[in-house]
């Protein structure tokens, strides 16, 4: 049970000087430039640099969490003791490097105190080797923490306090069971500090469990979306996103623009795919070093680079000003991701545009998130070829019209050319030219000009569930201790579908339903039939049909069930 909740009326402060920190802290946070708090950093602070308490932080991403935790966290450290006194957890390898870069900048004039970061992917001899001396901070990985632990080489039943960064991403990423043994090896008299942008069921239990009357704070999560940013969607099938981006790309000339993928492996794929077409595009993401990601953010930044294609972790801390372009690849989980994702661009008296590629399966998430944020989304087409290049030609030749000489080109240059040019007019010579450029461009030679817009692709409110998507129900929900994620990794792994085909999870308490693109709906179908999970007999079909057999009725007979399942619905004798 909750000993107080906190509302972001609770107080009002105006600076740093106001919380309670030293002045040490607060002299590093005037170098740092640090000078009014954000609404987590305000309300929390004050708590817990109180009586050590268990804590309860809800704010969405982007808040200044990190500040809100990891000063208090400075004071209460002390720098005499030889021991792990402070473990911060993050989901990632990236979150992880950022978080512990931040609080060492905060550290930076109390020499004694140590902060360390350990994390899985990396080789762990060096980490090992670390923790060898005294550290007092640690941030790290589930996985790696519990490894190293196992190892003995570090030591957790003097940890005092434990704070679970983004604990909400931690649980959509399957740490469930970590998190399960990590809070159960360090000692029961730990104090516990939980952030989180949302409070699915799954967290809410392990508060209950594990944390004792904690104190909450909520600051509710600003949906105001920036006016100067106009939103946008254009729908498309799965499988021609990359030529879609491809030609929007193509479309605007000037473009510099950043582009969200959900996964790593999604946003790893996309970029290579448009940089293997010729494109200056990269990717973020947190599979990459420290030294790979500074050099991809020192291209970005000197716009060596026209695209970035980042996973919203991965994407935190990118400070870029004039983006033309927000690219919504795929749909974010939530509202407050797309406000998160859109403000990237618009800024500093700029215009920009937000746009969301989307599947028809997508229409009513993106519809809800259009009401919830008090946005119209408007839809584009997406460019046909023929477009693309005249616009694109135009601004070729404006450019070479407008260029001007910046030093003389020699006389003898000038007559050598004219000299091999000779026989050609001024109409071949421009055809040669454009050919070559049309070439570059990646359009000449007969490119493919398909019309990507699907027929239906209107306001999203009026678009159907039809054509190649599916809605499905499967009688499995949080009960069955299954994330978000954990449930698509599921789907994937019995019907054999690639994750980009699984869209729209709707996790419910008892059940779910989930979108699929396919060009067979049996697939799906068939490939839980006659399955169990934790005992009972699991059910998928099409939501239309739900409580219902999948399998037809032929020629009279009764439609087929398992053979564990054929007295189900039957009450039990009394024996």
């Amino acid at each position: 049970m909750l000993r107080a909740l906190f509302t972001r009326n609770l107080i009002s402060m105006s600076s740093f000087s106001d919380l309670g920190l030293s002045e040490h802290l607060l002299q590093t946070l005037s170098s740092l430039g640090y000078e009014t708090p954000t609404g987590i950093q305000e309300q929390a602070i004050p708590l817990l640099l109180g009586e050590p308490e268990d804590f309860i932080g809800l704010a969405q991403t982007g808040t200044g969490k990190t500040a809100a935790f990891g000063l208090p966290l400075l004071e209460q450290m002390d720098a005499e003791a030889d021991y792990i006194q402070a473990i911060v957890l993050a989901p990632t390898r990236e979150l992880g490097q950022q978080t512990a870069a931040e609080i060492k900048k905060f550290n930076a004039a109390h020499k004694r105190l140590r902060v360390e970061c350990v994390y899985g992917g990396a080789n762990i001899a060096p980490q090992i080797k670390a923790l060898k001396g005294d550290v007092h901070i640690l941030v790290a990985t589930p996985g790696r923490l519990i490894d190293l632990a196992k190892r003995k080489a570090l030591r957790l039943d003097r940890v005092r306090f434990l704070v679970l960064d983004e604990a909400d991403e931690m649980l959509n990423m399957g740490f469930r069971e970590e998190l399960d043994e990590i809070l159960k090896f360090t000692p029961e008299d730990k104090v516990t500090w939980l952030f989180s942008a949302t409070m699915p069921p799954g967290i809410r239990k392990l508060t209950v469990k594990y944390m004792s009357e904690p104190k909450e704070i909520s600051v509710a999560a600003s949906q105001r979306v920036n006016a100067d940013i106009e939103h946008t969607f254009a729908q498309v099938r799965q499988h021609e996103k990359v030529e879609a981006m491809r030609r929007f790309i193509d479309n605007e000339p000037e473009m510099y623009a950043l582009a969200f993928c959900r996964t790593k492996a999604g946003a790893q794929k996309l970029a290579s795919q448009l940089a293997g077409m010729g494109y200056r595009a990269d990717a973020l993401h947190g599979d990459l070093s420290q030294a790979q990601r500074n050099h991809v953010m020192r291209r970005f930044k000197a716009k060596q680079l026209d695209l970035l294609i980042a996973t919203d972790v991965a994407a935190r801390g990118i400070d870029v000003d004039n983006l033309t372009h927000v690219f919504h690849y795929d749909l974010p989980q939530d509202a407050a991701v797309y406000t998160h994702r859109s403000g990237r661009t618009g800024r500093a008296g700029r215009t920009g545009i937000s746009l969301c590629l989307v599947t028809r399966g997508e229409s009513p998430k993106l519809e809800r998130m259009g009401k919830a944020l008090k946005i119209e989304l408007s839809t584009v087409r997406i460019p046909d070829v023929e477009a693309i290049v005249s616009r694109r030609i135009n601004h070729w030749a404006k450019g070479i019209t407008a260029s001007e000489i910046e030093s003389p080109v020699p006389d003898v240059l000038v007559d050598q050319a004219e000299a091999a040019l000779g026989e050609l007019s001024r109409r071949d010579l421009v055809h040669r030219l454009l050919a070559a450029e049309l070439q570059k461009m990646g359009y000449g030679g007969g490119a493919d000009s398909k019309d990507l817009n699907q027929a239906d692709s209107g306001d999203a409110s009026k678009r159907k569930h039809r054509g190649n998507t599916f809605r499905y129900f499967i009688n499995v929900g949080e009960i069955d201790g299954l994330s978000r994620g954990e449930l698509v990794k599921f789907i994937c792994k019995h019907s054999k579908l690639p994750r980009a085909a699984i869209q729209q999870i709707d996790l419910q308490k008892q059940h779910s339903f989930f979108h699929v693109e396919t060009d067979d709906k049996q697939i799906v179908i068939k490939a839980f039939r006659g399955m169990n999970l934790n005992g009972r007999p699991l059910r998928v079909n099409e939501e239309a049909h739900r409580g219902k057999s999948i399998h037809k009725k032929k020629r009279g007979k009764r439609p087929f069930r398992p053979a564990h399942d054929k007295h189900r619905g039957r009450k039990k004798k009394k024996q």
